[in-house]
């Protein structure tokens, strides 16, 4: 039951089942059967459907207040659960790459300092090869990579799923349609991010798999940030692949926009990282408030 009143306050929230889908990594008839199970079983409709669009329902917009306060209850039992018999350390050093340090942790770290006012946290951002390599000669605690998996000192646990998606200003209206064809992507005016950038290299792998050269893309501008990319494109007609961490504001303010490419996706996966075969209390009891926190957040 967590699981599905996390489902439907994602749907709540955006007013969207494609977006709620994207957000929670599943398929949007998965998200249909959650919302249709809790539909039956408080016997009422939860959402009103207007076409494309949906709305609360007076009962649904009641089951979204017990909603917030049931996951508010369940993280803080995690809370507490984790407390028991648990004190962490006067400091704690985390090293994260910068999506994952600018759009997920400072969420967490912002409950994490709420519980544990002694623990001073330092957040150090940097790519993942440099926050390894931090890692290894035990300049931070605990890492948060993405990409590759592959170095033998270290331990590897799944913290987080990614996609990175096509998106566009919310008011362009160049394209009458929410799914196109990479034939199509071809033609429109794209932003990305300099050369180097490991966003920019992911894209560029997930497009060669697809027989579709980087060149061959209608390359308008590079930009040297997330940040700027989503400020260039609310003022102007253009298209950019962002991850669907670093959209979340601008999805539920309707700011911006996803359209999707048919047969075409860009996963990939943000790691906990620390040392292997090292097992440290401090570390793991911080893995799992970063899980559980994650998991439940608003």
């Amino acid at each position: 039951m967590i699981y599905r009143l996390k489902v439907f306050k994602k749907v709540a929230d955006f007013l969207s089942f494609t977006k709620a889908a994207k957000m929670l990594f599943i398929t949007q008839p998965a998200i249909t059967k959650h919302i249709n199970e809790l539909e039956k079983h408080f016997g009422k409709a939860l959402f009103n459907r207007h076409g494309n669009k949906i709305s609360l329902t007076p009962e649904g917009k009641l089951l979204l207040q017990y909603a917030n306060k049931i996951l508010s209850l369940y993280n803080q039992l995690e809370d507490d659960f984790l407390a028991l018999n648990s004190k962490f350390p006067d400091k704690i050093t985390i090293g994260a790459s910068t999506t994952i340090s600018q759009y997920i942790l400072p969420k967490i770290l912002s409950k994490f300092k709420a519980k544990y006012s002694t623990t001073n946290i330092t957040l150090l951002n940097n790519n993942s090869e440099q926050i390894e390599s931090s890692i290894i000669n035990k300049q931070v605690d605990i890492g948060f990579t993405e990409g590759n998996t592959s170095n033998p000192l270290l331990h590897y646990e799944t913290f987080v799923l990614d996609e990175i998606v096509l998106v566009t200003s919310a008011d362009n209206t160049t394209l009458k349609k929410q799914e196109i064809t990479l034939k199509e992507l071809k033609k429109l005016p794209l932003i990305l991010r300099e050369k180097g950038s490991g966003t920019r290299n992911i894209i560029k792998d997930a497009l060669q798999n697809a027989n579709v050269d980087i060149s061959q893309l209608a390359i308008e501008m590079t930009l040297g940030s997330t940040e700027s990319i989503k400020t260039y494109l609310t003022h102007s007609g253009s298209y950019s692949f962002l991850s669907i961490h670093c959209i979340t504001d601008e999805l539920m303010a309707n700011k911006l926009k996803i359209i999707d490419i048919t047969s075409f996706t860009i996963k990939r996966v943000f790691h906990m990282v620390n040392l292997h075969g090292e097992y440290s209390n401090t570390v793991e009891k911080t893995k799992h408030f970063f899980a559980a926190h994650y998991n439940l957040m608003e």
